[in-house]
């Protein structure tokens, strides 16, 4: 099935940079949800890394490499409005989770763990894990499978509670929840909240300072189109000055270099934050989608992403199928989740044809179309359903 058709709106300037994303010149790219499409600089950003190392050695630690954590952390801190040195970058967000509860002790009366069925399970899997050490968790069911009850989230923020982890954007149904309601609350009560933007960042705004966020983590790989191993912590700048994460080690020592013995001595932000030796290739690809993202702009990507996630749920409605994404634009974040017969043989099959999506169990097929994405795909994507359900019926007879 062709992909490389003709946009209907030519005034999209965003396409201009399609011609960055090898992927795109042969397949319909609509699962950056996921994995974001690779930028062709990803290369030369890599032969950039195994150049220095292979002609300066371990001088690539003092010329370039150490630096490199913070300079992504900063990279990624503009994208959300984030202080300079208040990002810090680790291999994945179970790391930073970790790092941050790290911070906490569960001895106390106030050792409640607040969150949504609807996190990621990666996620749940870490807090509820922290029930051996004293945490008592709270988890608040979802309704219909798309939306977070917000009043009733809010009701089990009490005194009681020391950690909300919440997800910026809901990764079945792409339902933006109210950080902004959820952190007044928990900041009400004396209670922090961690906000998992791995599904926001880059498609939805996301400003960790209006929000007066405590904490916020997520990665590149997905909307950032930076592939996996960077992975970021942002803590704002008065907590940073003050807690003492006990997942540590030497890249948050204050003299690294001195290789003390005896307890650390930490260092200031965003370093204090990390622990052992960063992921330097993983910094290095990082760097092309950033770089692209922050150019593009979210603002941008985020009109282009409401408009082409109606598409999508006008075409699932032609057809009758169950949309699993909220209907309220502002609601809605890059993804819409759609039921339709057979949707995990539809996915593989559309997979098969390089038509990119993703199945997700009691979300049906995610259709997550980016900036680099055309009008016409979204037809091309849909058709390619009708056309693979009307073939299966027809196996049947």
């Amino acid at each position: 099935m062709a992909t490389n058709v003709t946009n209907s709106v030519p005034n999209d300037d965003l396409l201009r940079y399609r011609s960055q994303f090898p992927i795109l010149a042969d397949s319909t790219y609509l699962i950056s949800n996921s994995l974001g499409a690779m930028p062709g600089a990803v290369h030369e950003a890599m032969q950039d890394y195994t150049n220095l190392w292979a002609t300066r050695g371990v001088a690539s630690w003092e010329e370039k490499w150490w630096m490199l954590a913070s300079e992504v952390g900063d990279q990624l801190g503009g994208l959300m409005n984030a202080a300079p040195g208040s990002v810090s970058c680790h291999q994945n967000v179970t790391l930073c989770q970790a790092t941050i509860a790290s911070c906490f002790h569960f001895s106390g009366s106030r050792n409640k763990v607040v969150y949504s069925d609807m996190n990621f399970p990666s996620v749940m899997y870490f807090w509820e894990a922290q029930a051996s050490r004293g945490a008592r968790i709270q988890m608040v069911p979802t309704d219909d499978g798309v939306h977070v009850p917000l009043e009733r989230l809010l009701d089990a923020i009490d005194e009681q509670t020391l950690i909300v982890p919440i997800s910026h954007v809901i990764f079945r149904s792409s339902f933006i929840q109210d950080a902004k309601a959820i952190i007044e609350k928990a900041h009400k009560v004396g209670a922090y909240v961690v906000l998992d933007s791995f599904q926001s960042l880059g498609t939805v705004p996301v400003d960790v300072q209006a929000l007066d966020a405590d904490f916020a983590v997520g990665g590149v790989l997905k909307w950032l189109c930076g592939g996996p191993g960077t992975a970021y912590l942002y803590v704002r700048p008065d907590l940073g000055q003050k807690l003492e994460p006990k997942l540590t080690g030497w890249t948050a020592h204050q003299n690294p270099f001195a290789f003390e013995t005896g307890p650390i001595r930490y260092t200031d932000p965003s370093y204090k934050f990390m622990n052992g030796t960063p992921n330097i290739a993983a910094l290095y690809a990082a760097q092309p989608g950033l770089r692209i993202v922050t150019e593009v702009g979210v603002d941008r990507i985020r009109e282009k992403s409401m408009r082409q996630t109606a598409r999508l749920i006008e075409l699932a409605d032609a057809h009758g199928w169950r949309v699993n994404t909220p209907r309220n634009p502002a609601e809605r974040g890059g993804t819409v989740s759609i039921e339709m017969p057979h949707a995990p043989e539809v996915c593989r099959e559309l997979v098969k044809r390089r038509i990119f999506v993703d199945y997700r169990p009691k979300a049906g097929v995610r259709f997550s179309p980016h900036f680099y994405t055309r009008d016409e795909e979204l037809d091309i994507a849909i058709s390619a359903v009708v056309e693979i359900l009307a073939d299966m019926e027809v196996a049947v007879l």
